[in-house]
């Protein structure tokens, strides 16, 4: 959960904070404020890019369902996710949710990986851009 009184991070920050994350082939373990911190450094960039694709790598259909439509609420999309017509797969899945189209892709998956990898997209040359991940499906599911 974020909180009120938490020291704020500047884009450079938040950006060598989420560098930490890429390519990691299993997630560290995150303390609570670790937590605080990644979702700080996550909305930070999302304010400040245009838009976000989110891919989301997990065990079943429904867990990816479930953890595009936190990371959504938290990014301030109102797309409901279920009303968009999605083939139904068994077995891992990657999702993933194109902000500018706000389109969906599903296939099935079958790599080791499992987690969410965002690629934050600015069209000014000077705009945050950049691609991190895997963060933990849950990060955002205690947010309101």
């Amino acid at each position: 959960m974020i909180y009120p009184d938490s020291i704020p991070l500047t884009i450079p920050e938040a950006q060598t904070l989420l560098k930490g994350f890429i390519c990691n082939e299993v997630i560290p373990e995150i303390t609570q404020e670790e937590q605080v911190k990644i979702q700080q450094a996550l909305l930070l960039l999302t304010r400040e890019s245009e838009y976000q694709m989110i891919g989301i790598c997990a065990d079943s259909m429904a867990q990816a369902l479930t953890t595009l439509t936190h990371y959504l609420k938290a990014f301030q999309y109102s797309i409901n996710v279920e009303e968009n017509a999605l083939d139904a797969m068994e077995g891992a899945v990657y999702l993933k949710f194109n902000g500018r189209t706000k389109g969906f892709y599903v296939s099935p998956y079958y790599d080791q990986y499992r987690g969410v990898l965002i690629s934050f997209q600015s069209t000014e040359e000077n705009g945050v851009n950049g691609v991190y991940g895997h963060f933990p499906l849950d990060l955002f599911n205690l947010i309101a």
